[in-house]
């Protein structure tokens, strides 16, 4: 086994295994996986699915997940971790752009197993961002670090375009309507953006009347529209609270809501504890299944 710690705000482990042995998996933020040699099939949540050389997964906070191998398999694993948002004004990268684009993926991804990229024009970039990034790593100075965390913004920006353009994001997978895959990133995009989510705004912005917008989303999202939005504010709530230094101030107008009053009232109602115990738990609710379901 070789684990290279490049930098606190990321993890990079490179090792090979004949069969899979679970790892404690640290409630901070999400990894990246590449296969360089092997296969076999990955499990989340009894989710399986086969892999192989080249495949490329994205680990968001989970309890339930494995690899079961065919053949001695070599792993890479990057880890996401909190830090990258704290104590980092070393960086040359705007943080604040950092956090918006891994709360994006971290909030919207599906937890399913599967090849996140689809396309191969982005494997061959991401395969050749990690090789470059394992070696600057190796070297442990402080010119690589600013290289690294360039080379990690450009590997966000194509997982982000591919959870967009792919069946990751919380879209229903046998619906055939683009407008819903549409209008969900569109609040996803915007959801910090209150007026942009108004019954007339997402109307006008989908040429449908304001008596069917409603109606619409809750057919297809099998949940109301109000709803759905103050859970994904909400889980952008969580990953502010765990890896943030945001007040919760900032938090609630940042996101819309009146003053900390309401938004700690809504984080009570729908997660189920307090700001305070969540923060004291540090444990996802929203953006993770706390426990295994087998599918039917």
């Amino acid at each position: 086994m070789q684990v290279i710690e490049a930098y606190k705000p990321f993890e990079i482990q490179e090792i090979e295994l004949s069969e899979w042995k679970q790892r404690p998996v640290k409630n901070n933020f999400f990894e990246l996986v590449l296969i360089k040699e092997g296969e076999g099939t990955q499990c989340i949540n009894y989710n399986e699915t086969s892999f192989g050389k080249g495949s490329i997964f994205l680990l968001p906070p989970l309890k339930c997940h494995s690899f079961n191998l065919s053949k001695p398999t070599q792993f890479v694993f990057l880890k996401f971790t909190d830090t990258i948002f704290k104590a980092t004004n070393r960086m040359a990268i705007d943080r604040n752009e950092w956090f918006k684009e891994s709360a994006y993926i971290l909030s919207n991804y599906n937890q399913l197993p599967g090849d996140i990229i689809k396309n191969d024009m982005d494997r061959q970039h991401l395969d050749k961002l990690i090789a470059i990034i394992l070696q600057e790593s190796r070297n442990h100075s402080s010119e690589s670090i600013t290289l690294i965390m360039s080379l990690m913004a450009s590997i966000l920006e194509i997982l982000i375009r591919n959870i967009k353009k792919g069946i990751f994001s919380e879209v229903p997978q046998n619906n055939s309507d683009e407008r819903i895959t549409k209008m969900l990133t569109y609040i996803s995009e915007n959801i910090d953006k209150p007026e942009l989510l108004k019954i007339d705004s997402l109307a006008n912005a989908f040429s449908m009347s304001p008596t069917y917008v409603s109606e619409f989303f809750k057919k297809q999202v099998n949940m109301p529209l109000r709803e759905y939005i103050i859970k994904a504010k909400l889980k952008l709530v969580e990953i502010r609270l765990l890896n943030s230094d945001f007040t919760l101030t900032e938090i609630a107008d940042d996101l819309g809501f009146t003053d900390v009053s309401h938004l700690s009232k809504t984080f009570k109602r729908y997660v189920g504890i307090s700001i305070r115990e969540f923060k004291n738990n540090r444990e996802y609710h929203l953006l993770k299944r706390s426990a295994c379901t087998v599918n039917s």
